[in-house]
């Protein structure tokens, strides 16, 4: 099992809540490689799109933000 697939079990498991899924979603985040996130990102907003829009958009535009503030 890879490390993307883990994180999308841990997501799949804490979505009935939403503070537990924007802390796992960041936490992930952290750990996975570009290639990894962007996947993620896809399969998050087909996923839970409905339910947390918000928050992956939150979460995947920060990192956005801060590529932007160290370059």
């Amino acid at each position: 099992m890879t490390t993307l697939d883990y994180v999308k079990v841990i997501l799949e498991k804490v979505s009935f809540d939403a503070k537990l899924f924007e802390k796992e979603l960041r936490k992930a985040i952290k750990t996975l490689l570009t290639e990894e996130i962007r996947e993620l990102r896809a399969w998050c907003s087909e996923q839970f799109g409905k339910m947390y829009y918000q928050v992956i958009e939150n979460c995947f535009n920060r990192i956005r933000r801060k590529k932007l503030t160290v370059a």
